[in-house]
């Protein structure tokens, strides 16, 4: 082991500890440890911002735009009060109605995007029931990341999966949705046991509701409209950006300016709303990352990882998804994805390529699902523990474990267990 790959952990490390402990504002402990990395030459500087996910910090900057231009309509408003006098104002079945809502945007949309639009609702409807909106924060981060794990489009890493593997759409949609689908049931039961019986609402307060006229809501109907068609042309555009040759993050922005242009906002006023803290915290996490990665650490690990199966295919589908779930949680699952494509091609480079199809599965649900893992496991987490800052619940590194490593834990057993009984 190198001096500087030494260094270079200790300090992630270090650095992850003031991100969870939040002695230091997670944005400022981030960005710190992250430029620190560069300082030091752990990432050369020509290659320092090509570790950074500008897809993702573009992606997120439209869709902020959006939801901003959004809230001057009364639309989540009107969808919270419609929503909940669906179930009859039951906050159990709002937050089951939520989360599996989560879930099948994010499998077909990003996962940012959904968590962007969902948790305003859920912070609306909590305050219309006057409860906790900490049980809607928690399941809307489980919802958005075991949904994104179905598709092809729905999580980044199964993007880089099908476009090295050459898996098509329908082939996720064949062998990771099942899971996914089970998943989706067990935990609905799981979320009702565990926090239906925790809210209660007042008879007052569900009649009230149920009493709202929810047209009421809505301030601007005609920039609503306006809204409601970009918006409805920037998810078509997401679910064909491959055809396109463009990323998300460019429909993204090119929809935001157009919305802004025809919403007659000043543009000041919603920059100004723009949550830039978890902007920064990306783009110091990325960079953060990025030491690990050009110190060799992550090659490291995974060739060690691969080692250890002895080119047993059957081990090897068990170890990956494990460690990719473990690890997914802690570091992006990103480079750590590229990193195993690689060597997972070299392990199936003298077999059937229909004998190497599980191991493809197993990175696809161990790297997606694990980041559930921790509240900086997945962008969506963070987000969601940002919006969650802003109301008197919000949701801490080390209070999110009490139910993460629960979760993240069975939703990789229930996996494994997939696997087995499908492919051995």
């Amino acid at each position: 082991m190198s001096y500087p790959q030494i260094i270079a952990i200790i300090l992630f490390l270090i650095t992850y500890i003031f991100i969870a402990t939040e002695k230091i504002h997670k944005t400022l402990a981030a960005l710190f440890g992250g430029f620190l990395m560069v300082m030091l030459h752990f990432v050369r500087m020509n290659y320092a911002f090509s570790h950074i996910d500008f897809n993702v910090i573009f992606l997120l900057i439209g869709m902020m735009i959006i939801v901003k231009i959004l809230e001057e309509t009364g639309g989540f408003e009107y969808i919270a009060i419609r929503m909940t006098k669906m179930v009859h104002a039951d906050p159990g079945l709002t937050m089951v109605v939520l989360f599996l809502v989560t879930a099948v945007f994010s499998a077909f949309v990003d996962n940012i995007t959904t968590v962007l639009l969902i948790t305003p609702i859920s912070i609306l409807i909590a305050k219309e029931m006057k409860i906790s909106p900490l049980p809607f924060f928690i399941t809307q981060i489980f919802g958005s990341n075991i949904g994104g794990t179905a598709t092809l489009i729905g999580d980044p890493p199964n993007i880089m999966i099908g476009s090295s593997a050459n898996l098509t759409f329908v082939d996720f949609i064949s062998n990771t949705a099942p899971v996914i689908l089970i998943q989706l049931v067990v935990f609905s039961f799981i979320f009702l046991i565990v926090f239906g019986k925790k809210m209660h609402v007042r008879n007052e307060d569900r009649a009230r509701i149920l009493d709202f006229e929810e047209k009421k809501m809505i301030t601007n109907p005609k920039l609503l409209s306006k809204s409601l068609i970009i918006f409805g042309l920037i998810i078509i555009g997401f679910m064909i950006h491959g055809i396109l040759e463009l990323e998300a993050s460019v429909i993204a922005l090119t929809g935001a300016a157009l919305l802004m242009i025809v919403s007659k906002i000043k543009p000041e006023k919603i920059f100004k709303e723009i949550e830039w803290n978890t902007i920064f915290f990306f783009i110091g996490l990325f960079l953060l990352v990025a030491g690990i990665i050009e110190t060799g650490w992550i090659d490291l690990v995974s060739v060690a990882l691969l080692k250890l199966t002895n080119h047993d295919l059957k081990m090897a589908s068990k170890l990956i998804l494990w460690f990719s779930g473990i690890f997914s949680a802690f570091v992006d699952n990103i480079p750590y994805v590229a990193t195993m494509i690689p060597l997972i091609k070299n392990l199936g480079a003298n077999v059937d390529p229909v004998l190497i199809k599980p191991l493809w599965w197993s990175l696809s649900l161990g790297a997606c699902l694990g980041g559930n893992g921790s509240l900086i496991g997945a962008s969506a987490n963070v987000i969601i523990a940002d919006f969650s800052k802003k109301t008197d619940h919000p949701i801490t590194f080390f209070g999110f474990f009490k139910y993460s490593i629960p979760i993240t834990l069975l939703s990789l057993a229930i996996s494994y267990i997939y696997l087995i009984v499908r492919y051995y």
